[in-house]
């Protein structure tokens, strides 16, 4: 009996090997134009409880942005991580829409500034008007009110997505002027890339002074960053972007559990925003590959907010996107082996309507469809803020 239950369980474990064989030699025919794609680490996702009094005080917002994430994405990740997600685990679902003011088709910077301004902008402009007077963020009205801020992300920290909560430029493409902005006293946090914007700057003015002047703890290094405890930090942790997943190892969920560890530290509360950068960017390339493994790095750090969420009981997480990128579509896939086949329609953005979720006290004010500028107004109400 023992040795017909080895010959089964050798059977079935070489069935599984063969399968995942056949779509890795190149056996598995793909539709023209699809990739197949075999996930390489898949992750497990932990039960997140509901939270038990959905009328709490709201002290936390945690906004994550995938950067170009649409529901194909998501979609994508969840099959090549044996159908579960931490994202699904989110009840509250609802779709915002993504045009910028003079375009129907949006960018990181005309569509990042309305979710974090409330106010549609021009595409490639950073958080000011349709003539370039600045509009304030949700995340300077939280320090103006009292609350720790902070950014994480998985790029130059002066790019699109992270500099429209901080800074006000005509041109998204003004890296060392956003960089300026960040000499502030209204952001605790931010971790990233881009140190050559403030400390080999074209302008010759290295912002390090400046910077220490304000009180922040500056570290290129994230094992220093593990050992900081408190008090306002400046990490640069790449000259320009971060490199990709895996290469880059855990810093997106090691940077997010770090801000929020000090950002927590706060009496009143805390606005964070945690940006999964390069899923945009894999669309861009139209690789299939590169998208679902920061898809599911980016799910793994949405699983370590969430568990931070649910312990607190007070903090609203939201996840959405800027942007869709790649119009991608799922083709075919293998939950089993966590074998993906898709195709993408374009190198560039698509115009459509993007997925948000939302967990916590409020999220249940995230359902339906909207524009995106709704999502500040959504998060301005859930902290009490007025304009």
């Amino acid at each position: 009996m023992k040795n017909l239950l080895l010959i089964l369980s050798l059977f079935i474990a070489l069935s599984g090997y063969s399968q995942q064989a056949t779509y890795l030699d190149g056996k598995y025919k793909a539709e023209k134009g699809g990739q197949v794609y075999v996930a390489q680490k898949q992750h497990v996702v932990d039960d997140i409880k509901p939270i038990t009094d959905p009328n709490a005080e709201i002290r936390n917002v945690i906004l994550l942005i995938g950067d170009g994430m649409g529901v194909s994405h998501v979609f994508a990740g969840m099959t090549a991580n044996n159908d579960r997600l931490y994202i699904d685990q989110m009840p509250f679902v609802g779709f915002q829409k993504t045009k910028a003011k003079n375009k129907f088709r949006t960018d990181s910077a005309g569509a990042g500034s309305a979710l974090a301004t409330g106010e549609k902008t021009n595409y490639g402009s950073i958080s000011v008007d349709s003539v370039g007077n600045p509009t304030p963020t949700i995340l300077e009205y939280a320090a103006g009110n009292g609350y720790a801020t902070g950014l994480v992300v998985a790029c130059k920290v002066t790019h699109a997505t992270p500099a429209v909560f901080i800074a006000h430029v005509p041109k998204r493409n003004l890296y060392e002027d956003i960089a300026t902005f960040f000499v502030s006293d209204s952001i605790d946090v931010f971790l990233g890339g881009g140190s050559d914007n403030f400390f080999k700057r074209e302008t010759g003015v290295n912002l390090r002074p400046a910077l220490e002047a304000k009180g922040f703890q500056i570290v290129q290094e994230m094992d220093d960053l593990a050992n900081i405890k408190s008090g306002k930090v400046a990490g640069l942790f790449a000259n320009g972007h971060l490199d990709a997943y895996p290469k880059r190892g855990e810093f997106l969920v090691n940077g997010s559990d770090k801000a929020m560890e000090i950002l927590n530290q706060d009496d009143k509360g805390f606005f964070l925003m945690i940006e999964g950068s390069q899923i945009d960017w894999a669309g861009h390339d139209n690789d299939v590959g590169y998208t679902i493994e920061e898809m599911l790095d980016f799910d793994r750090t949405v699983g370590e907010v969430l568990k931070f969420a649910e312990k607190d009981g007070h903090t609203l997480v939201i996840v959405t996107a800027d942007h869709e990128t790649g119009g991608l579509s799922v083709i075919n896939g293998d939950i089993e082996q966590g074998m993906v086949e898709a195709k993408f329609n374009t190198t560039g953005h698509s115009s459509v309507m993007v997925p948000v979720f939302a967990y916590g006290p409020g999220a249940e004010k995230f359902c339906g469809i909207y524009e995106n500028t709704a999502i500040f107004d959504k998060m301005m109400e859930a902290f009490g803020f007025t304009k």
